[in-house]
């Protein structure tokens, strides 16, 4: 599957890099990012890298409604990957991404996952940077995707700075090595 459009692209730190992403941000561990949320990426990044928790591989999948890798084809490639110990999800207001990949973390996924929902200040109907972002129902709302990642067993971050503090929490009380 491509990555696109309207995404950052994806890297495997000192391995390979497709698309945008400041390289220099990254560092080479066990931790795989999926993110709907170019800039988001890299702030979560820059969080992991100063705590020392490196990242297997980072995917920018685009907020658009339409889209090439989907978050939970992503969330396979990690589920399966045995150099991921760890998934930090990022997802964002608008469409239902987040409850499938909730759906498939329930059946399928038996690493940790870390999740924040952007968005969660955006008045329904209204577009939020780009043509993705917009609520549409109850269930494009940022507290319906909280949810359904959170009945699934997702680790819930209300705030983009507790990202990296979370995911270092969750991997000590785990006693998982990143």
């Amino acid at each position: 599957t491509v990555v696109g459009p309207n995404c950052p692209g994806v890297i495997t730190p000192s391995e390979a890099r497709v698309g945008i992403m400041p390289g220099n941000v990254f560092s080479p561990g066990k931790v795989g990012v999926i993110s709907r949320s170019g800039t988001l990426v890299y702030e979560v990044v820059a969080q992991l890298t100063e705590r020392n928790i490196g990242q297997s591989t980072c995917v920018g999948v685009g907020g658009d409604p339409v889209i090439g890798t989907t978050p939970v084809e992503a969330l396979r490639m990690f589920n399966e990957d045995p150099d991921t110990v760890a998934v930090v999800f990022v997802g964002e207001i608008g469409g239902l991404a987040e409850q499938q990949a909730a759906e498939y973390i329930t059946a399928e996924v038996s690493k940790p996952v870390i999740a924040f929902i952007a968005g969660a200040t955006a008045p329904p109907g209204r577009r939020m940077g780009h043509a993705g972002a917009i609520i549409v129902g109850a269930a494009g709302t940022a507290q319906a995707k909280k949810d359904a990642l959170g009945a699934a067993g997702a680790i819930i971050v209300d705030s983009p700075a507790d990202i990296g503090s979370t995911t270092e929490r969750v991997l000590k009380e785990r006693s998982i090595a990143a």
